[in-house]
């Protein structure tokens, strides 16, 4: 397992989480060996809103002897009251649901507390009149709640949500499919998504990733929108790639579907490769770099996706960005423009002029 430093709290969390939703499915035995073997195998951080409340006595049962070593994100909004998992506003309902959860995960914290669910603006309007956020922020204040987060699908409500508001996480659904506007939540344009991506990383705002594999859609041809199936590593790797992306939370209700994300890191950097996804990439996405490195091998040495994510943090207001390319062994300095790397890039970006663009930026003779 690898880690990433949340640069906003300090917190060591494993790159691949777990993501809660079909746990309950396979019953409190196998659920506790489910969620043992993925904290043995090194994952630290689980999220919680789960599909139906028979999750939560599995989480308990499992987990609440080493809580001192992992993260639980639970959502203020998420509710169990019909067993199955619902949506609510009301203060009193999410009151009464976040009693609930804490005792029955054996827990009397909440590691980073979520302002669920925020899909609209006016959700947001709600959110703030019923009291709900002032209840997570006396939360907050009495230790309860260690840090406010952000879950939502639609850019244009996170960056309000954001102008508002201090967060330290944004949960937010990030794959190929919704990236390029298909999809069910494929809200905001590329561009807008982008955007997300780098604001969280110049402000420091971990990104933990929904649905990365859109619901499942895109590991079957026939359901997929592209009409070809990815696997879920090119999935993992396309989400951890992102600017800002802490963690990715796929989905696992038994030990088997656990071996087979921990089964990432052992896979060829070949197997990784998602550059394919560039047959499928709308206009207004094509000449843009995602850091993907399918250009690589430079014959300079360079790595020009680092290079090309620097830079876009760099203008996005980044503070460390500038910083962190000024440490890379070679920077755009080096580029003998060749055009090597033109040739091999599926998104037809054309890197050897934006070597160019990212060397007088960054103002190196």
């Amino acid at each position: 397992m690898q880690y990433r430093i949340h640069r906003k709290t300090g917190d060591r969390v494993s790159e691949i989480g777990f993501g809660s939703a079909y746990l309950y499915e396979s019953g409190m035995e196998e659920g506790v060996r489910a969620l043992r073997r993925a904290y043995e195998g090194g994952i630290n951080y689980f999220d919680l809103a789960a599909g139906d409340r028979a999750a939560f006595p599995i989480w308990g049962e499992a987990l609440s002897d080493v809580r001192k070593n992992i993260f639980y994100q639970i959502h203020f909004g998420a509710d169990y009251s019909a067993g199955t998992y619902g949506w609510s506003l009301d203060l009193d309902r999410v009151k009464r649901s976040v009693a609930w959860q804490l005792e029955t995960l054996r827990t009397d914290y909440i590691d980073y507390g979520f302002i669920h669910c925020q899909d609209e603006l006016s959700d947001w309007e709600t959110y703030q009149k019923n009291g709900v956020y002032d209840y997570i922020l006396s939360l907050k204040e009495q230790g309860i709640v260690r840090h406010i987060a952000l879950s939502s699908h639609t850019p244009s409500v996170i960056s309000r949500i954001m102008d508002d508001v201090p967060i330290d996480t944004l949960m937010f659904s990030v794959n190929p499919a919704y990236d390029y506007g298909q999809g069910e939540y494929a809200n905001g344009s590329v561009d807008e998504r982008s955007a997300i991506y780098r604001r969280c990383e110049a402000e420091g705002v971990g990104i933990t990733v929904m649905k990365p594999f859109s619901g499942g859609q895109l590991l079957d041809a026939a359901v997929s929108p592209f009409g070809r199936a990815l696997t879920p590593y090119q999935c993992i790797r396309y989400a951890l790639d992102k600017p800002g992306v802490l963690t990715v939370l796929p989905g696992a209700s038994n030990t088997e579907e656990v071996e087979a994300l921990r089964a990432y890191y052992d896979q060829p950097q070949s197997a990784l490769d998602y550059s394919v996804i560039a047959e499928f990439a709308p206009v207004s996405a094509s000449g843009k770099c995602v850091y993907c490195n399918h250009c690589k091998p430079c014959p300079c040495g360079l790595d020009i996706g680092l290079i090309n994510k620097y830079y876009d943090l760099a203008r996005a207001g980044d503070p460390l960005a500038a910083e962190h390319y000024k440490t890379l062994k070679r920077t755009a300095a080096s580029c003998i423009y060749c055009g090597h790397c033109d040739k091999r890039c599926p998104f037809h970006v054309h890197q050897s002029e934006r070597m160019r663009e990212i060397r007088a930026y960054f103002k190196e003779k």
